[in-house]
């Protein structure tokens, strides 16, 4: 068995040492991972935040990554971000965790060693489980669990390979650990929306069962465990499947708006209600923050120059149209992929909201439209996934989710339109920056809702 190496205390309380053997390592690394959010920044600077020994080779850092020359990404700062890493460092790495290598240092203190990703290491994925079962700190980190439940030891752990701005390990099919990568201060909302659902009695989320934190450069959330549903399948794959086949979608997408307008309305009663518009903003306000993504992404975007005095009229229809439902509490991010069907219920997941949006920003109220133009999108994607293309397959989908939420939640979405298109644009604008960035193949589907909305205003 290949032997781990630990980091001598002299050597671990200086940070200007260890980033000596990791600078170089990590600014080759990090741009290459799916949830590194400077993509097409030049890394020009990484500081060590925070280095704690969970176990003898095993390091758990927060690195900040800064960049400079281009614009910042919507929501990011000009400084850069905060990441979270999960380090092993051995004298030889196995060939089993060749996808985990991250280099060879050459100098400093782990000069002869190699890094990898320790999150692809089952013994490191167990260890940081026992972590969690035995609530306690280590340095600045805090270990913390719902004492009402019980966590097996000896669990196996499973990498998701799923693409997603985290990294996620499965337990026995039985428990979800999210692991935070950019990490922002305050408490994370994938922990505190289940949290409070749970208390409300909502069972369309599961609840968290333990969850680790840090102090240490500042207060934040760094991951949470949750049950896993082991024989759900997540809307976008039944979509998928159910285009592949021919199948109408209509009847799941019904009974998706209505598990929809059971967690909103859930999540109203869990906080504290807010006013007519976003974060209590009026229409106009609303309005001009829409307008400055939009600018922002035109100015990162070239494809979306053409449209944007069409997009801007979605937006200043919101100064005089009705201002729906009030403001609260939301998902965030609601599509497809966030969502999982387990027998015949939906459940609802990942409460992080957009990633590149500030956390205070994305832990304020806003309009629940958000989150139904967000499915809404999410239809259009998957039937775009075929060819030819089926509209009338998404068209019917909207039509019977916008049906099931109505059910519930006593408000017709389809009857709000001014306002229901201009988060639609809002979020076609966030989809168009997205892709840019991180899938380009993928920008024609998001491009093609632009341009129905900025031309034709549907």
């Amino acid at each position: 068995m290949p032997k781990t190496a630990t980091l001598r205390p002299s050597s671990a309380g200086d940070a200007t040492d260890l980033m000596t053997s990791l600078a170089g390592l990590l600014r080759d690394w990090l741009p290459r991972q799916r949830w590194f959010a400077g993509k097409d920044r030049p890394v020009t600077d990484l500081a060590l935040l925070s280095m704690t020994e969970l176990y003898p080779g095993c390091l758990h850092l927060l690195i900040h990554a800064g960049h400079s020359g281009l614009p910042s990404p919507v929501g990011a700062g000009p400084a850069g971000d905060c990441y979270q890493l999960l380090l092993g460092i051995r004298e030889h790495l196995a060939p089993r965790l060749g996808r985990a290598l991250i280099g060879r240092a050459h100098e400093g203190p782990l000069a002869g060693l190699t890094v990898y990703d320790a999150l692809y290491d089952p013994r490191s994925a167990q260890l940081l489980l026992e972590r969690l079962r035995h609530p306690g700190t280590v340095g600045p980190l805090r270990f913390e669990a719902d004492p009402s439940v019980s966590v097996p030891a000896g669990l196996a752990p499973r990498l998701l390979d799923a693409e997603q701005s985290n990294t996620s390990l499965v337990y026995g099919d039985a428990f979800i650990l999210k692991v935070f990568r950019r990490i922002q201060p305050g408490v994370n909302p994938d922990l505190e929306v289940p949290g409070a659902l749970a208390g409300q009695g909502c069972g369309r989320v599961p609840a968290p069962v333990a969850w680790f934190r840090t102090k240490h450069p500042y207060a934040a959330t760094l991951g949470v465990l949750q049950p896993f549903l082991r024989d759900a399948s997540d809307g976008w794959t039944l979509a998928l499947g159910a285009l592949a086949s021919g199948d109408d979608f209509a009847a799941q997408a019904r009974e998706l708006g209505r598990a929809t307008a059971e967690v909103h309305l859930a999540l109203a009663s869990a906080f504290t209600a807010g006013a007519h518009g976003d974060n209590g903003r009026t229409g106009a306000a609303i309005a001009e923050a829409m307008t400055e993504r939009l600018d922002t992404a035109a100015h990162c975007v070239p494809a979306l120059r053409p449209f944007v005095p069409g997009l801007r009229g979605a937006f200043r229809a919101l100064v005089h149209c009705d201002a729906g439902p009030p403001a609260q509490r939301i998902h965030g991010d609601l599509h497809l992929g966030q969502v999982l069907r387990a027998g015949r219920e939906w459940f609802v997941i990942d409460f992080e909201g957009e990633p590149s949006r500030p956390l205070t920003e994305r832990c304020g109220t806003e309009s629940p439209v958000r989150d139904i133009a967000g499915m809404l999108r999410s239809f259009d994607y998957a039937a775009r996934q075929r060819r030819p293309w089926r509209p009338e397959w998404a068209r019917r989908c909207r039509e019977a989710y916008c049906a099931g939420y109505a059910a519930r939640a006593g408000w017709d979405p389809r009857k709000k339109h001014g306002l229901l298109r201009a988060y639609e644009t809002d979020r076609a604008v966030y989809e168009v920056l997205y892709e840019a960035r991180h899938r380009p193949d993928w920008l024609p589907v998001p491009m093609a809702a632009i341009e129905r909305l900025a031309v034709r205003g549907d």
